[in-house]
Order: C-alpha cells, then sequence, then structure tokens
C-alpha cells in the first residue's frame, strides 16, 4: 500500500505529475517489489493527477491574481500567470475551433510544463467551458500516461530520470 501512495502523490507534484509517477511505478516493480501490480498503479497516478485539475480551473487563477503583487511570492506567481497565458494564447491561436484537440495534445504530449496542472490553468484563462477543458485534459492525460508507459516498457525509463 506504501508504494501505491508514494506513486499517487508524485502524480500529484506540479510538473513531475505522471510523468515522474509512472517511471517511479516501474522502478518499484522491476527494483522494490515484484508484485507491484502496474495496472492499479496507472489508475491510481491517474487519479492523484486529475484530483487537482477542478481546483486549479476555479482558483488558481483568481489566487494567482491576488498573489502576483505580493513580496515574496510574487514574482513566483507572476511566472504562473504568464507561464498559463502563453500556454493559453499559443493553443488559442494554433487551434481556433479545435481548442478542445489542441488542449488534449498540449497535456498529453510528455514534454516539461505541459502536464494537466498547466492545461488546467490555461483553460481557465481562456475561459473555455468547465466540462471541454476537464474533459481534454483527462484525454491528454491518458495520453501522456501510453507514451511514458510506452517508452518505460521499451527500457526507455532511464530517459525520465529512473533507470528501470
Amino acid at each position: 500500500m506504501k508504494n501505491y501512495l508514494y506513486v499517487f502523490f508524485i502524480s500529484m507534484v506540479p510538473l513531475v505529475e505522471l510523468r515522474g509517477a509512472i517511471p517511479a511505478a516501474y522502478y518499484i516493480k522491476s527494483a522494490v517489489d515484484p508484485s507491484f501490480n502496474l495496472l492499479t498503479a496507472y489508475i491510481i497516478i491517474a487519479i492523484g493527477n486529475m484530483i487537482p485539475m477542478p481546483i486549479i480551473y476555479f482558483f488558481a487563477r483568481k489566487v494567482l491574481e491576488w498573489g502576483k503583487d505580493k513580496p515574496v511570492i510574487g514574482g513566483f506567481f507572476t511566472f504562473c500567470l504568464e507561464k498559463g497565458e502563453k500556454g493559453g494564447q499559443k493553443l488559442q491561436a494554433k487551434a481556433g475551433r479545435g481548442l478542445f484537440a489542441a488542449l488534449m495534445l498540449f497535456v498529453g504530449i510528455p514534454l516539461p510544463g505541459t502536464g494537466g496542472w498547466t492545461g488546467t490553468l490555461a483553460a481557465s484563462i481562456l475561459d473555455m467551458d468547465f466540462k471541454s477543458a476537464i474533459f481534454a485534459v483527462v484525454c491528454g492525460i491518458a495520453l501522456a500516461g501510453t507514451i511514458i508507459g510506452l517508452a518505460c516498457t521499451l527500457g526507455f525509463g532511464a530517459i525520465f530520470g529512473i533507470t528501470v
């Protein structure tokens, strides 16, 4: 149970998300606990990655706008807002009416800074419909999980910082 909680919490960390949790699950399976069930881990990782999405959609933008002028936290909050705005503008410029697919691909391509946290923040900044935004992010998380899982299965876990 401890190992499942470990990957669950890794999947909730911004910028790391499931891109770090899936290789960690493969590492646990190969080096720590051979009875560790990867399918169960995938489900737990996906849930952990999705839990913050509604909170980010409804509250992150407001908190970031409130804190951007504050000492100590202002620089970081401004950075987060600018990153979300740039991501949202790029998505909208490239996608036009295909914003759903663009958001899904943005979240689904496993590159640094393109995960569920950034995608949900970008959707919030773009005032995208909540249901559409969350569904696109969930589909993107599934796509990213598939890509990372395949990479780990094929032995490319070291690319993600973990030797499998």
